[in-house]
């Protein structure tokens, strides 16, 4: 979700040729929530690969550990505190090559049936977050340690355990969030995660309607209850909580949730548009509005160093993003607990990624394995949904692929279901 714009707002902010937007990103820099999620994988200087997980998160809490008010849910169609299940909903990982170039986004659904990091089994990757939440969350509010279960680094040695909404108890929690599903997502990808934003609902909302909304394109009529969407077909302009009602909404796409991949990608390459060629960083309002939304709004890991990213940015245009989403089987995988998931083949995604940032990037390699067009097909898992792979020789058989979503860039985003 927007946690993905915001690796667009850090960066293009070296466009901005007043002294008040370096002033701005400097108080960006030291105002955003930060954790301490990444041990040890910050790249060796400003101009080194970089690898950013971006991830959009159904909280219900800010970056700080505070409830949202209730009004405001209200207002974003999204139930009550008790909702959402702390889920990463929108999962990015953002390449940007070493001395900066084109940049590869890399969206993964979120249901995609893998094995997690940290001892939490194969499951939908978008647990990975909730369940190190949970656990974390069940290891500082009990006597879990007691019965001589592994207990949170962050537990307290002594005194009353506080309560699970205590806004120090949420902040640890959502970092062992963070960090487990870094880990998981390393682990499928291939890639080592450098750097690391969230977002939660709130925060996206406010981030559209403070670059002035972005330009989407709709090939239908939409008025769906469940998330609030009501909008024409055509191109229009969304912002506050008909943005985040679009990249939100799963009932009644004709690809589920793919379709709504689409829906975030096309959004998010139209923000990126709106900030690299509409002057908004230039507007020092717009500016200043965009900064004070993003410190109350989005977590950094505690490593970022936006000002030296951004410098490493310096020529990047709306046309060097393109958006990609990993190959996958079927969506009706069934699951031991997790009911229907979307199957994945973790050698293929990794064969996948490794192909697409170097096709994004101009580099031709010999063919030694799969190519890209052979990696966008998605390959069958074993007959074993709890396997991690299947094994080369493995005669079984290959089940019909779930269609691939074309490369979007955000020059050119196109209209979408």
């Amino acid at each position: 979700m927007v946690a993905r714009s915001l690796v667009v707002v850090v960066s293009a902010a070296v466009l901005a040729v007043t002294a008040f937007a370096w002033t701005q990103v400097r108080l960006l820099d030291r105002s955003t929530a930060s954790a301490s999620v990444l041990a040890g994988n910050q790249p060796a200087g400003p101009a080194a690969e970089q690898n950013i997980l971006l991830l959009g998160v159904d909280s219900r809490t800010d970056p700080q550990g505070n409830p949202l008010p209730p009004a405001l849910l209200d207002a974003l169609h999204a139930g009550d505190t008790s909702d959402g299940g702390d889920t990463a909903d929108s999962i990015i990982v953002v390449h940007v090559p070493a001395g900066g170039g084109r940049a590869t986004a890399i969206s993964i659904p979120r249901d995609s049936f893998v094995q997690l990091a940290d001892g939490y089994g194969t499951h939908k990757i978008n647990s990975a977050y909730s369940r190190a939440v949970a656990y974390t969350t069940d290891s500082l509010t009990s006597t879990i340690g007691a019965s001589g279960a592994p207990t949170s680094p962050f537990a307290p040695e002594s005194g009353p355990s506080p309560a699970a909404d205590d806004p120090a108890v949420r902040r640890a929690a959502l970092a062992a969030g963070a960090r487990t599903t870094v880990d998981t997502v390393q682990q499928l990808t291939g890639l080592r995660i450098t750097h690391f934003a969230s977002v939660n609902l709130a925060g996206f909302a406010d981030v559209s309607q403070a670059i002035g909304g972005v330009p989407v394109c709709l090939r239908a009529p939409v008025d769906d209850s469940y998330s609030g969407l009501r909008l024409p077909a055509g191109p229009q302009v969304v912002s506050g909580t008909q943005a985040l009602a679009f990249v939100r909404q799963r009932h009644g796409l004709p690809n589920g949730d793919l379709d709504r991949i689409v829906r975030q990608q096309v959004f998010l390459a139209g923000a990126t548009t709106r900030l690299l060629s509409a002057g908004t960083l230039a507007n020092p309002f717009a500016l200043d509005r965009l900064a004070g939304v993003i410190g109350r709004s989005v977590t950094l890991d505690s490593g970022w160093d936006i000002l030296s990213f951004a410098t490493q940015m310096q020529g990047l245009s709306a046309g060097s993003v393109t958006f990609r989403t990993i190959p996958t089987g079927t969506d009706e995988l069934s699951t031991p607990e997790d009911g229907q998931a979307v199957q994945v083949d973790p050698a293929q995604v990794r064969s996948f990624v490794s192909d697409a940032v170097d096709i994004d990037n101009g580099i031709v390699r010999p063919v030694s394995g799969p190519t890209d067009a052979s990696v966008s097909r998605a390959a069958a898992q074993s007959e074993d949904p709890s396997a991690d792979t299947q094994d080369a020789g493995s005669t079984t058989p290959v089940p019909t692929p779930a269609p691939v979503p074309p490369p979007i860039t955000a020059a050119a985003p196109g209209c979408v279901n």
